[in-house]
């Protein structure tokens, strides 16, 4: 047999290269000398393959090549030929097996070599020499280190074996000849677990290389045995339709949206659905199989193969797993394969190319969302996202309705409301008093009538029905989220889904390791326990107390920058009415909300990016053990920072502003001189209403859409332009002229999770519910964003991201928590912005406790006090002013005592009055809604009853298709030992039958022992 030299023999026991323990004689000042140098043969023949088409073969994997990684190069400086790429840019060179995972790494080789010692180095060429290092002993063919005066080492000369070299490394060839011996080690474990692999040739100085893995059949149905992976038997069963009103209604919604129904390869008959079992080996003649090749979809198989690399290990620095060695830059990336082009002139469809047909073009953008193929393409995690989302802008359709409503009842009652027509009479001449000291004059209250008509849109009765509207509307929503989620658990064969054990995060094995290193010292004597070992609370505590100061420190940064704004609101005011511009001084009011409001925008967009960085950043510095703890906690913290920053203006305006202003003549100052803001004439809710709209509005437009479409590309551009300046331009004569799908997959944005999307949803679900008293048209606004949103995340997935790693999840873990939160605060903060910002309390209790009438005739002059000019404090009087010698009380916004009463200025009992009736209101609303809800948590059950019914019959249909396979095994085996007793049986039939006629055997030496001989074997 061909005896084939293996092109990668490592060296085992080298001390740096290889990361491994030395033997303890070696002292370290050898080991650093052996980090500098490498061992090399010189005289070197030629290198062979050992391997079908360049790829490695689990079976040819043999143990004389325990300690090398067999040859799959494919170059000229190989000696082996050029295979053609494949034609699909989804298989191996050979075109038969399929490219199931693929990682890719940058290689740069070292220009020069030279003996140390030796002056002017000489070029090298090949190359397999380059990676070649001596198998001998640590001491042999090495430098010997002897002590010199000053009690340093210096490398000495000592005799080495003919034909070795010694190759002076610098740093960077080090720790590329480090990360090279990794990479072969990680690979080889990857071959003795039963993967194939192909590798591109490294035939320039540098430059990108490609590792493509696929999993055969052997590997693929023990891995899902493994993972108790839920694979459809040969059993189907009929599935029982709802009878009756529900039915039909089923069948009319289901003709009236055929149109709008996705044209994807559906299910033939809907009413039959497989019984799905985990895969088990033993069974295996329970599952369909018509062909191993396609049995496991494409994402099950992904799947598998990121579970076997996610845990094998290499014993450099102790790296478990694929994430270790993509944290320590051994390899750039490791990703799934799309299933081919999404768009092109071939007629080949695949299941990218459906999906971005029928759902990730704005085109379709009436269409419903093809949920079973995102899943089946995605995964499970994936999938129940776009199912979220889907629901979510669906139930925004009536939502986004009643409030259109609400908005038209308010247009049309504009003309019919009493308070806004006093305020517009020119006849009732409020003279108001002056909005700030020395500048500004008395005024007209009639001059606020464009602010109070406009105020009556959003502040009327119907206000106060919407916020009870959309309580129940999210708590439906939840429900019936809840209800689908457990549908789509039932079809997707999640209903059984257990919590997989995870591997440990990179950061918290390198954080162990060093914690194991440190206490070395101490506890080296029970190695058991160092295996137990993990992180306490006090290896985490400096990141606890970091994480609680960084982030007050962040909420206040948040409190700040709201502070700013308000002073640059009072500043700016006071400024502009010093103008001597009429025009100027008119419109300070909405000068000054406009500019405040787009500065709030820009602060918001910019600390969101900040905080984002900053929250992912302090969960590491937390060292979670595995990557759900890591997403959970990463959730928390953004969402408080990102929910803090982007609703503190808001609250600010709804409940602060101009509620500690004082009163004339006692004014409540800032700053020495300058005022605290007032509220508008028309009450705070259309302030609330203009900031609430355009804070929504601008990070639907700027932060969901632009960054979103703009950032990536950016991204995608700076990492092509990098990879052409890195690369230098060499002729790669292994490259194939078509660029292969492993190639244009490296291009696009590696996937980073779901958080930052369910994160702007999250937060346009709190603009929706907490504020939608003062802006009933939000939901209209979420629903033209959202069904933008829907098709820019899909094309996002399909074009833009790598193919994502499938995850099963049966449910959207976290978030549904928040969006619960959400949805009671929503009933407090809605309570107290009718009660407290609005006008509705004071009107109700004018109309039935203060009106002579019964009607609302004489409400603005009920709530405006009265206050003697004279008492104004000096040098606060308006100076020149015409009205001056006139004027004797001006009015101000309140429920004070008049001038003329013992206690002037103090509180009403009217203020006391509207105070109680506010409070009791918070109360009885709160109260009210929370019932209501409950009402309907119940009413509504969590699991639909046709899927219970399912659920249960799939059990019972599982058990008899068991124990029908059991008894026709039985059957089977009982038959072939009836057989065997038969043959048993006419066996010693045959044995008498022989021996009675031996004895004419040896008689007549003319019989045929051929035949005797075939009658025994019968037997």
């Amino acid at each position: 047999m061909e005896t084939h030299t293996p092109d990668f023999p490592l060296a085992s026991s080298h001390p740096t290269l290889n990361r491994q323990k030395t033997e303890k004689s070696a002292s370290d000042s050898f080991s650093a000398y052996n980090s500098k140098y490498l061992t090399v043969p010189q005289n070197l023949t030629s290198l062979h393959s050992r391997g079908v088409n360049g790829a490695f073969e689990a079976p040819i994997y043999t143990e004389s090549f325990s300690s090398s990684i067999i040859n799959n190069y494919l170059g000229g400086t190989q000696g082996g030929a050029v295979d053609k790429a494949s034609p699909s840019g989804m298989h191996f060179r050979d075109s038969k097996r399929k490219v199931d995972y693929v990682l890719a790494y940058h290689y740069r080789k070292r220009l020069a070599q030279h003996p140390a010692g030796v002056g002017s180095p000489e070029p090298t060429h090949g190359s397999a020499s380059l990676a070649l290092v001596s198998n001998g002993g640590t001491g042999k063919g090495c430098a010997e280190l002897q002590r010199q005066d000053g009690g340093q080492y210096a490398p000495q000369e000592r005799p080495r074996p003919p034909g070795v070299e010694v190759i002076e490394l610098g740093p960077l060839d080090t720790l590329e000849e480090e990360k090279r011996l990794q990479r072969e080690e990680y690979e080889r474990n990857l071959v003795e677990v039963g993967l194939e692999i192909e590798k591109d040739p490294e035939n320039k100085s540098q430059g990108l290389s490609f590792v493509r893995i696929h999993a055969p059949w052997q590997v693929l149905s023990r891995e899902a045995e493994l993972l108790k992976i839920k694979m459809p038997t040969k059993k189907m069963y009929e599935i029982t339709e709802e009878g009756g009103i529900l039915k039909t209604l089923n069948e009319i919604w289901c003709k009236l949206t055929k149109p709008l129904q996705p044209q994807v390869p559906q299910q033939e008959n809907t009413n039959m659905k497989s019984l799905s079992y985990p895969f088990s080996r033993e069974k295996i003649y329970l599952y369909n199989i018509k062909d191993k090749d396609t049995f496991f979809d494409n994402a099950t198989r992904s799947r598998i193969v990121h579970e076997i690399l996610k845990r094998i290990s290499t014993k450099a620095r102790n790296s478990t797993g694929i994430g270790t060695l993509i944290a320590n830059n051994v390899y750039d990336a490791a990703y799934p394969l799309h299933d081919g082009e999404y768009e092109g002139q071939n007629d080949d469809m695949n299941e990218r190319k459906l999906l971005y047909r029928e759902w990730a073009r704005y085109g379709v953008f009436y269409k419903f969302q093809p949920i079973d193929l995102i899943r089946k393409y995605f995964g499970e995690k994936i999938g129940l996202y776009f199912a979220w989302l889907g629901l979510y802008t669906e139930f925004l359709i009536p939502s986004s309705v009643v409030g259109i409503i609400v908005f038209l009842y308010g247009c049309i009652t504009i003309e019919g409301d009493i308070p806004s027509k006093e305020m517009c009479d020119q006849h009732n001449a409020f003279t108001m008093c002056p909005l700030c000291d020395k500048f500004c004059d008395y005024w007209n209250l009639s001059s606020a009538c464009a602010t109070a008509r406009a105020s009556h849109l959003f502040d009327n009765p119907a206000t106060v029905f919407f916020s009870i509207f959309m309580a129940l509307w999210a708590t439906m929503f939840l429900e019936q989220w809840k209800r689908l989620q457990m549908r789509l658990s039932y079809f997707w064969d999640l209903t059984g889904l257990e919590e997989e054990e995870e591997h440990p995060r990179p950061e918290y094995e390198t954080k162990l390791l060093q914690k194991k290193l440190k206490n070395k010292s101490i506890t080296t004597e029970n190695s058991n326990e160092d295996e137990k070992e993990k992180l306490t609370w006090s290896d985490r505590m400096p990141g606890y107390a970091a994480n609680f100061g960084l982030i007050l420190f962040m909420i206040m940064l948040t409190f700040s920058a709201v502070f700013g704004v308000i002073v640059y609101r009072i500043t700016t005011a006071a400024a502009l009415s010093f103008s001597t511009n009429e025009t100027t001084r008119s419109n300070v009011r909405v000068t000054v909300t406009a500019t405040a409001v787009i500065i709030n925008l820009v602060v918001i967009l910019i600390l969101d990016e900040i905080y984002g960085a900053v929250a992912k950043w302090l969960t590491e510095i937390e060292v979670p053990k595995t990557e759900k703890t890591f997403e959970e906690r990463l959730i928390l913290k953004a969402f408080l920072l990102k929910f803090v920053n982007s609703y503190a203006p808001i609250f600010y305006v709804a409940f602060f502003k101009g509620r500690f202003v004082g009163r004339p003549g006692h004014y409540v100052y800032v700053f020495e001189g300058y005022r605290m803001e007032e509220c508008a004439p028309g009450g705070c809710l259309m302030e609330l209403c203009i900031q609430l709209s355009i804070i929504m509005l601008g990070k639907q437009l700027i932060q969901n859409n632009l960054f979103e479409i703009g950032i990536p590309k950016l991204k995608k551009l700076f990492r092509k332009l990098k990879d052409e300046r890195t690369e230098p331009k060499e002729m790669d004569t292994n490259q194939s002229k078509d660029p292969q799908q492993w190639d244009l997959d490296y291009i696009l944005e590696p996937f980073t999770g779901l958080t930052p999307e369910y994160m702007e949803m999250i937060i346009q679900f709190g603009f929706v519910t907490l504020f939608v008293a003062s802006f009933p048209l939000a939901p209209l606004f979420a629903l033209l964003n959202n069904i933008i949103e829907v098709r820019l995340d899909a094309k996002k997935f399909v074009t833009e991201l790598r193919r994502p790693d499938t995850v099963r999840a049966k449910d959207i873990g976290i978030w549904y928590n928040i969006l619960s939160g959400i949805g009671k605060l929503s009933v407090i903060i809605n309570a107290f912005v009718i009660a407290v910002t609005s006008d509705f309390i004071p009107r109700l209790m004018y109309q039935y406790a203060y009106s002579q009438n019964g009607t609302m005739h004489g409400f603005i002059n009920h709530t405006l006090s009265y206050f003697n000019v004279s008492h104004l404090k000096a040098g606060t009087q308006p100076e020149n002013s015409p009205f001056a010698q006139d004027v004797l009380f001006c009015r101000f916004k309140d429920y004070r005592e008049p001038p003329w009463s013992q206690n002037q200025y103090e509180f009403s009992k009217q203020y006391w009055a509207v105070l109680s009736a506010r409070l009791a209101f918070v109360i009885l609303f709160q109260n009210l809604v929370m019932f209501l809800s409950v009402l309907v948590d119940w009413m509504i059950p969590d699991i639909p009853k046709d899927i219970s019914e399912q659920i249960k019959k799939e059990k019972s249909v599982l058990l008899d298709f068991f124990l029908k396979e059991e008894h026709e095994k039985l059957k089977l085996i009982e038959s072939f030992i009836a057989r065997d007793k038969q043959k048993h049986k006419s066996g010693i039939k045959g044995e008498r039958i022989r021996a009675a006629s031996f004895c004419q055997f040896n008689r007549c030496q003319k019989g045929s022992f051929a035949s005797f001989s075939s009658q025994h074997t019968e037997v």
